[in-house]
């Protein structure tokens, strides 16, 4: 696979991250704020940046796929 395909493919799995978020939260501020913290006590990369590999982009998806039924992570 090409990066330019790559890219493309990134692009879609972060604008799907970021609408699932704004639909979990009700507003895109408090989505884009979510999205903007750290998963992990001490980690540099935001719930966004981990969005771009696939095990980080599964790995929020089901954050936000939990906090929709009401779960907190």
């Amino acid at each position: 696979m090409d990066s330019k395909q790559n890219s493309g493919q990134d692009s879609m799995a972060i604008e799907l991250i970021q609408r699932q978020a704004e639909q979990v939260f009700g507003s895109k501020v408090k989505a884009n704020h979510w999205l903007s913290l750290t998963t992990v006590k001490g980690s540099d990369s935001s719930r966004l940046q981990m969005a771009y590999t696939e095990q980080g982009f599964k790995r929020v998806k089901a954050e936000l796929e939990r906090l929709s039924h009401g779960f907190t992570c």
